[in-house]
């Protein structure tokens, strides 16, 4: 009975929904209440806003989906965390300080007022823009993937695209950070345990994975290894710097660290995060299986699913497909929020001054709309990995990182012009990388060479202009 999968997945996009309706009530959504909260979130809801950074449908489906056509250069995925959560233990405290200081509501807010430059606002905010198109384009292609497979093929996937959007608009704007919040909390109980059956069950019955490992490497050898498409050690390397360094500087990652009530609670979540995300394993293990269960595949991103088709009832794969979609509801809700305030916080209000505070709210939420059909569009349009979305939006926001580290350890090291003048560089050197379609040169990710240029960059306009230009605040780091 195929219905029973499509009826699952809806009727949880609906719960999601009716949360989101639930957690707006007695609350009256100003822009602050509406993007962070009201800064009174406490450990667990933090923690699953941030963790909502690791079970996304990149994750779900590009995680596997690239163990599956990838192969050993996967591992990266659970590198680059592990490098996160250790930058997080000294970076979000002292962030959070300096936000919760000066009642900051955006990510370009913290440029700004270290800055006093409105302008260096308006670039960050139109990269950050920039940046979750792909982002969340990777969200909506691998929730229709997931949709059209558990419907075995009854719906294309842009109509179940189309749904989503719409349903994701609408949640986005009536409940902001609050829905998003109550529905992680579901998102994470039953990915987890979605993961762990799929990431066990899969590897048994393509014979255990001791067999499994044996059989893939006996029929492709080296494919488990380093130096597959040209991603060997030098590629690994800086591709986890790049990611790692990056986790944070993404608008609605930086954003939802403005939402926790004290800084306690990110050196709490730096200790349990890294152990959270070794379940990734398990997706790694569903993917690899799926090699042998269902060989051939041309899309990748499809792997695990068609796995699970073959393998499970037709309820299991809506229970599947159900948490999938989940994995795309919560990070693509932060996404369509944090652009919507970035629009109107920073491209909309500083040139309006005088517009009411609903009147910057209503911009948001009419721009949460506008991004939903951009999103859509390119999602139909294009035929990209999830990992390589990922990868191309990365390359973009780690280009705050140089000046974001500067700014909160060393800030007589940094100037306005310079911080300016790295981000630019950085920004349009991934331009060329990305038109020219090179991810790789000389061994190394594109994107961490355009970080490396970006931060020396930083330092010489900075040491050039530093008699001319007054250093940022200093931040108390409180080490």
């Amino acid at each position: 009975m195929h219905e029973a999968p499509i009826i699952l997945i809806f009727a949880t996009m609906l719960v999601a929904l009716c949360l989101a309706l639930l957690s707006k009530k007695r609350k009256r959504l100003d822009m602050e209440q509406w993007s962070v909260g009201g800064r009174r979130f406490g450990v667990l809801f933090v923690f699953l806003l941030l963790a909502g950074e690791i079970y996304t449908t990149f994750t779900f489906l590009g995680g596997s989906g690239w163990a599956y056509g990838t192969g050993g250069p996967t591992v990266y995925i659970l590198a680059y965390g592990a490098v996160a959560y250790l930058f997080s233990y000294f970076l979000l405290p002292p962030i959070w300080r300096y936000a919760k200081r000066h009642q900051l509501i955006s990510q370009p807010d913290f440029f700004v007022r270290q800055f006093n430059s409105p302008a260096l606002g308006v670039l960050v905010a139109l990269v950050g823009v920039v940046a979750i198109i792909p982002y969340l384009q990777s969200q909506m292609t691998g929730l229709g993937l997931i949709v059209q497979m558990a419907s075995y093929g009854a719906l294309p996937q842009w109509v179940a695209i189309a749904i989503a959007m719409f349903l994701l608009a609408i949640y986005v704007t009536v409940s902001g950070i609050y829905g998003t919040a109550w529905t992680a909390v579901l998102k994470d109980i039953l990915i987890l345990a979605v993961v762990l059956v799929v990431g066990i069950a899969l590897p048994i019955r393509a014979g255990g994975l001791h067999q499994l490992m044996v059989h893939i490497n006996q029929e492709k050898p080296g494919f488990l290894t380093l130096g597959q498409h040209g991603m060997g050690i030098p590629w690994f390397l800086s591709t986890v710097a790049l990611t790692g360094l990056g986790f944070y500087m993404w608008p609605h990652a930086f954003g939802a660290v403005y939402t926790a009530k004290n800084e306690r609670i990110f050196r709490r979540n730096a200790t349990f995060l890294p152990l959270y995300q070794l379940i990734l394993l398990f997706v790694f293990f569903a993917g690899f299986a799926a090699i042998w269960i269902v060989p051939g595949l041309k899309n990748t991103n499809l792997a695990l699913l068609a796995a699970v088709q073959k393998t499970f009832p037709a309820w299991l794969v809506g229970v599947i497909g159900s948490a999938g979609v989940l994995t795309a509801i919560v990070p693509g809700s932060l996404m369509m929020m944090c652009a919507g305030t970035l629009v109107a916080e920073n491209l909309y209000k500083p040139y309006f001054k005088n517009a009411s505070s609903q009147q910057v709210q209503r911009v948001a939420r009419v721009v949460v709309w506008l991004v939903a059909i951009v999103t859509f569009l390119f999602s139909i349009h294009s035929n990209a990995t999830i990992v390589a979305l990922l990868l191309m939006g990365y390359n973009f926001v780690s280009q705050f990182f140089p000046t974001v580290l500067l700014t909160l350890f060393a800030p007589s090291n940094v100037t306005k012009a310079g911080a300016f003048s790295g981000i630019v560089i950085g920004v349009v050197l991934v331009v060329y990388f990305t038109l020219t379609k090179q991810s790789i040169l000389w061994g190394a990710n594109t994107g961490f060479w355009a970080l490396l240029v970006n931060m020396l960059v930083v330092l010489l306009v900075s040491v050039a202009t530093r008699q001319k230009s007054l250093s940022p605040v200093q931040v108390n780091t409180g080490m």
